[in-house]
């Protein structure tokens, strides 16, 4: 069984668990929108270095030239864009503690959306994780 996924997966939610952390020491005298624009430019000027690293500067006409691809894409952009500028607002203002796990309510939606959008199918399982997060978002929201 190919478990790559997971490592892949795993790997995010150490590097996103640093991400409020980080953030909240960064925030504590600047704007946070600015922030969230410096941090963009860093992550854009990474993720092109590792695209040449790889060597897959060249793939960036193909994704170019199909517009239902880039736009998707661009929307997918832009949605990034409006959670980290809300993420960082939240941690400029709240605790770490609170902020990080009521942002986890995207799994939620994401899960919802996909079921809706996208004809995805959960198991009972994974229905009865997805509860159990909303569950956990609702206590942290109102503790």
């Amino acid at each position: 069984m190919n478990y790559l996924w997971l490592i892949f997966a795993l790997l995010s939610a150490f590097a996103a668990a640093l991400v409020p952390i980080f953030g909240k020491v960064g925030l504590k005298a600047v704007d946070a929108n600015t922030a969230t624009s410096i941090r963009a430019i860093i992550m854009a000027i990474f993720l092109f270095l590792v695209v040449v690293f790889e060597g897959k500067l060249k793939l960036i006409p193909t994704i170019i030239a199909d517009k239902r691809t880039l736009g998707f894409i661009v929307l997918s952009g832009v949605a990034g864009a409006c959670s980290w500028l809300f993420y960082f607002l939240a941690l400029k203002y709240g605790k770490v503690s609170q902020v990080a796990p009521i942002d986890k309510f995207s799994v939620v939606l994401s899960t919802v959306i996909a079921i809706i959008f996208l004809g995805e199918k959960i198991t009972r399982t994974n229905a009865v994780g997805v509860g159990i997060i909303a569950i956990g978002v609702i206590v942290v929201a109102l503790s």
